[in-house]
């Protein structure tokens, strides 16, 4: 049965809606661990390196469909809020073509741009090779890639959160197999790796799309537009959290593989690519419910109804104190046989398993934090969102990663993130209480507004 924007969510109602977000978005990193083991496995530490030197690249390319995706998603879930089903489905529309078209300049320019980025990042040798050939077929994708993570809000938007799960479930089945088969069967190495994530990318951004585009039982379908450039500046300013919180997670990497190598060369950024890896599983858990939460909040930001908003920002952050404790205690006990499944061993799996468990602890905290920029975001306030994940994505990571290890050595590097998101939550906090009376998500309603509420739960009764 499906869940509607407008309905009152318990916890058990909330947990299923946003459930298919959360899968959706862990499946989205677990296919880029399983190509992390892949080409660990059978192709090479060095390999690794490499993806982690180049990664950060499709970072900041795949974070303009966050950016289109979460911030578009709010204006349209607030238009669709207030009403206006046919103005939502303009932007929505416009919002798509827009990004298909920023996806396709990408691919050709970043062709030539590749080499130049490998070198700037100080990839040299084998690795230098590896992360061309990786840039370069990765690239060639990036129309769909960027698409795949716009639909990923839109879908929940649309109330087909489910269907997300779907298309994202098989895009990442499609990678996976084709992992084992040009990976490990056919001996095709680190292209048969990038391979293989195009062939995941391509079904993930093209089903979405064609799904749009027919008629549909959704809120959403794909249509005639024009450029709304109000709009499409809104969207962007609303997104900016998630752009910039990809953006700097990107220049975060290379400062941590720039510490890493200066304190124990190559084999330290192998060993920060493989937690990285696994931390986006658990990372993408708050992800999953960030995106799927907002589309409630903007609905009802847009709806006028506070009593629902208080409600969902109380359980929300109650989800995010317990899922953050459960993360945590899951990381430190399975440390050990995560590892393993890289082949590391010697110096290289102690380093990495040392590094994991002290990585891990952030996780008691960070949801608030991702969740409150959201909040904002979904808020249809973009520039508290943006201030929250700017300085949690990057001013904080940088003073962290480039101070902690001058005090602490190897440990500081992998202790920066936790010291980072506690000055990040102070933040959050702050932000949230001062801006209390202009949204009541928690606190005394104002008599003027309460009666409001009234009037309008009196006028949807009589209407019922």
């Amino acid at each position: 049965m499906r869940i509607g924007l407008s309905e009152h969510f318990t916890y058990k109602k909330l947990l299923k809606f946003v459930a298919p977000s959360i899968i959706m978005m862990t499946f989205l990193s677990v296919y880029s661990v399983v190509d992390g083991l892949f080409v660990s496995n059978f192709v090479g530490s060095d390999a690794v390196a490499a993806i982690n030197y180049i990664f950060p690249v499709f970072m900041v390319f795949g974070s303009i469909g966050f950016m289109l995706g979460a911030g578009g998603s709010a204006l349209v879930s607030k238009t669709l809020g207030e009403g206006d089903k046919e103005k939502a489905n303009e932007y929505f529309s416009m919002l798509v073509y827009v990004t298909a078209g920023i996806g396709v300049v990408i691919a050709l320019a970043g062709q030539f741009a590749v080499p130049e980025i490998a070198k700037l990042f100080g990839a040299e040798g084998v690795i230098y090779d590896y992360c061309v050939l990786y840039g370069r077929v990765l690239l060639s994708a990036q129309p769909f890639f960027i698409l795949q993570n716009i639909f990923q809000s839109f879908f929940v938007t649309a109330e087909k959160p489910r269907l997300g799960l779907i298309v994202t479930a098989v895009a990442g089945g499609i990678n996976i197999i084709l992992d084992a088969v040009f990976v490990a069967g056919f001996k095709w190495g680190l292209a048969g790796a990038a391979a293989a994530t195009v062939a995941g990318q391509v079904f993930g951004g093209v089903f979405p799309l064609v799904y749009f585009l027919r008629r549909n039982n959704s809120l959403l379908k794909l249509g005639k537009t024009r450029i709304h450039f109000k709009e499409l500046l809104k969207s962007c300013t609303n997104g900016s959290s998630e752009f910039l919180s990809n953006v700097s997670s990107a220049v975060v990497i290379i400062l941590y593989n720039y510490q890493v190598s200066k304190l124990v060369g190559d084999d330290g950024v192998a060993a920060y690519g493989a937690i990285g890896y696994v931390m986006m599983i658990f990372f993408s858990i708050f992800m999953g419910y960030a995106v799927g939460c907002a589309p409630l909040i903007a609905f009802n930001f847009g709806a006028k109804n506070n009593e629902e908003l208080r409600n969902l920002f109380k359980k929300s952050l109650i989800i995010m104190a317990v899922s953050g404790l459960l993360m945590t205690g899951l990381s430190e006990a399975l440390a050990s046989p995560i590892i393993m499944l890289f082949g590391f061993d010697g110096e290289l799996f102690e380093m990495t398993l040392r590094g994991f468990r002290i990585y891990s602890v952030a996780f008691m905290i960070t949801g608030f934090s991702v969740f409150g920029s959201s909040l904002f975001t979904a808020l249809n306030n973009g520039l508290v969102s943006a201030v929250i994940s700017f300085l949690r994505t990057l001013v904080f990571q940088i003073a962290a990663v480039m101070v902690c290890p001058i005090f602490m050595g190897l440990d500081g590097v992998w202790s920066a993130t936790c010291f980072a998101e506690i000055l990040a939550l102070a933040v959050t906090v702050t932000c949230i209480f001062v801006c209390r009376k202009k949204y009541y998500y928690f606190g005394k309603l104002p008599q003027a507004v309460a009666d409001d509420e009234s009037v309008i739960k009196s006028e949807t009764f009589d209407r019922g």
